[in-house]
């Protein structure tokens, strides 16, 4: 079982697709951990997305991340972030495969509606960040075995 972080960034909040991309995500057999809105500190996205530090976009991001509330979740499933990129589809939503989130829902690069964790160590990193260990959960729906057995 695996676990990855996703973030349904001021892009998604503003055009009210966090439901109807949540649903997808359940759809596919992820269980969610952890959900929670957030007015995301400075601090917290600085860290977050430190490795944009020198980009030129950086400055940029950061003003969009803190511009509105996001929600953070925590989704939990085999090979979840993996499932969950692919799900996404290409960052530029123009380049996004139609049936990917970012392919139906997406037109720019910088406006490409969740952030997924890329790798497990990335993953346990961004968690950490965004959630105490208390608050994401293991738990067993009555449905598992019919989705990944």
């Amino acid at each position: 079982m695996e676990r990855t972080l996703i973030i349904f960034k001021p892009d998604c909040m503003h055009r009210q697709l966090v439901g109807a991309i949540l649903s997808r995500f359940e759809s596919k057999g992820l269980r969610i951990a952890a959900l929670k809105l957030q007015q995301t500190p400075l601090a917290q996205v600085e860290k977050h997305y430190a490795v944009h530090r020198e980009r030129p976009f950086y400055k940029a991001l950061i003003e969009f991340m803190t511009a509105s509330p996001v929600i953070a979740g925590v989704l939990e499933g085999p090979q979840a972030i993996a499932v969950v990129r692919k799900m996404l589809g290409a960052t530029n939503g123009m380049e996004a495969e139609p049936g990917t989130i970012r392919g139906d829902y997406g037109l720019s690069k910088q406006l490409n509606l969740v952030h997924a964790s890329d790798s497990a160590e990335t993953a346990k990193a961004e968690i950490a960040l965004f959630f105490k260990p208390e608050e994401v959960l293991s738990y067993t729906r009555a449905a598992d075995r019919w989705i990944s057995e």
